[in-house]
């Protein structure tokens, strides 16, 4: 299997022009066998990387994905993490915001989500709604308790860009790991998924009207992901934006993406140290000897 990578990352710096960004590649795979195949060979070696990570304990890792409805979200994370072991695993899902959430700073509710070390913590949707959803619709602003002057001084978005730019570089300086997605769908994609979801009586619960009435903002959500993707993306945390009209194809790519993240960090099962040694020498014998 192979694709570029590099030519899905989000370049510190880079003003990110979505209309210029395929939502549709060639495969990876060649076949639904062979992408079945690609897929379990990759829960496996995720798998084993996971058992490493969770017994090195140096690092965390953290998955963000965003995306418009019906992108494929939950598929890619049941999918890509099916072998992961829930002990070192933790998905998280932010829906609307509390009443004492609201009462917090945008970034507050989040941080107690944050997965710890030899974790690997999962967010499906995440803080960037406060620069997306909020931003489409920025009378939501007016619920959040924030003062006038902070709202009116017009640059509320640029100011939550930087707060969330210093927390990840903060989060990387202690040894968290970031990795964002972006599931790039096309919007005649969503429109088939959409329908899809109401002929089927087995998908008819995915459906929700909200989300038609979403489907109106559009092109403003566009112009909110292309501002925040630009603004976020930095070394220390990476987006990606991930072609996603082929929902397999999408899966495949960003397990791949995750499975060179954890290769990088140079994990290992922890060393015995001699004093260790000795001790499971001696236990080792006590043991023997019962048999005896």
């Amino acid at each position: 299997m192979y694709f570029d990578q590099e030519a899905l990352r989000i370049h510190e710096g880079e003003r990110v022009n979505l209309d210029s960004r395929p939502t549709f590649v060639d495969p990876v795979y060649r076949s639904k066998k062979e992408y079945k195949e690609l897929l379990a060979e990759h829960v496996a070696q995720l798998s084993k990387l996971q058992q490493v990570h969770y017994a090195d304990n140096r690092y965390a890792l953290l998955l963000i994905f965003q995306a418009m409805d019906a992108a494929g979200k939950d598929g890619v994370i049941r999918h890509v993490m099916t072998g992961i072991n829930p002990q070192g695993c933790q998905v998280f899902s932010f829906k609307h915001p509390s009443a004492q959430e609201l009462d917090h700073d945008f970034l507050w509710r989040s941080n107690s989500c944050l997965p710890a070390r030899g974790h690997i913590g999962i967010f499906n949707r995440s803080y960037y709604e406060e620069v997306l959803i909020v931003r489409v619709h920025p009378e939501i602003l007016l619920m959040q308790g924030i003062p006038d002057e902070l709202i009116n001084g017009g640059k509320v978005w640029e100011h939550r860009y930087q707060s969330i730019v210093d927390m990840e570089r903060h989060l990387h300086r202690n040894g968290t790991r970031i990795v964002k997605f972006f599931l790039h769908l096309s919007k005649e994609e969503q429109r088939k998924r959409f329908l899809d979801r109401i002929e089927a009586p087995a998908k008819n619960w995915k459906f929700s009207v909200a989300d038609v009435e979403e489907r109106k903002y559009w092109k403003q959500y566009m112009h909110a992901y292309e501002a925040c993707l630009s603004a976020t993306s930095h070394k220390h945390a990476p987006w990606y934006v991930v072609p996603a009209d082929d929902k397999q194809n999408a899966r495949l790519i960003v397990s791949n993406i995750i499975f060179h993240t954890l290769t990088s960090l140079g994990l290992s099962y922890p060393e015995a140290s001699p004093q260790r040694h000795k001790e499971l020498a001696d236990i080792r014998k006590q043991l023997m000897d019962e048999a005896g």
